[in-house]
């Protein structure tokens, strides 16, 4: 199918369930109604679970959504964009893999990947045994890039509302760094597999190319 046929979040469904994951919460804010009735949609459609919460502080940033599902989660879950699309390899193998800390992100260590908006994207300092050092999107210097595909458990939630406590504007990027200053955050290669983040016109293009 077309991306322009189908809200993004429906390819985001579809290649997680076919990295094995089985049910979904989604964060819905603006325009909140319409999207969750093609949810709902989708989930008749699919046989899928897929639960919605509402995050009424939407135009805020994106850490302040991940705190909204909060209450619906339990454990360790997988935490998707819903606009960056992906090859189901990536999280396949995260969900197979050992993972030594409280979070782990997939990485894309293809830095010149021309998919990429370099301008947009964050990076990623890595230490020893793919610690992270430092996340986000104005680094000095950076060794792999952010693909928005990501496990974690409690501590995420607990370092976004640190975060928020201590003055900051409530991004998952805050959070992910106050588990990285503490060893906690670690990445994954993604092995060179294909994912866009598509947040404008010219990444929409390049989804609809590579989706056919």
């Amino acid at each position: 199918a077309r991306v322009a046929g189908a809200p993004l979040v429906e390819h985001v469904v579809r290649r997680a369930a076919a990295a094995g994951a089985s049910g979904f919460v989604v964060v819905t804010g603006y325009e909140a109604e319409p999207v969750e009735a093609f949810l709902a949609d989708l989930a008749d459609r699919t046989g899928l679970r897929i639960d919605t919460v509402r995050n009424s502080d939407w135009a805020r940033p994106n850490g302040v959504s991940v705190l909204a599902a909060e209450a619906r989660l339990d454990g360790e879950f997988v935490l998707l964009m819903s606009d960056h699309l992906f090859d189901p390899a990536i999280l396949r193998d995260m969900m197979s893999a050992d993972r030594p800390g409280a979070l782990t992100l997939a990485a894309d260590f293809a830095v010149d990947n021309p998919l990429l908006d370099l301008d947009d994207a964050t990076k990623i300092e890595l230490g020893e045994g793919g610690r992270i050092v430092r996340i986000g999107k104005v680094l000095p210097r950076y060794d792999a890039i952010d693909t928005g595909i990501f496990i974690a458990g409690p501590a995420l939630f607990e370092a976004l509302r640190a975060s928020l406590a201590a003055g900051g504007s409530g991004s998952l990027s805050e959070g992910v760094q106050a588990l990285a200053d503490s060893g906690r955050a670690f990445v994954r290669d993604c092995g060179g597999r294909w994912w866009l983040d598509v947040d404008d016109e010219a990444a929409f293009a390049k989804a609809e190319a590579a989706l056919g």
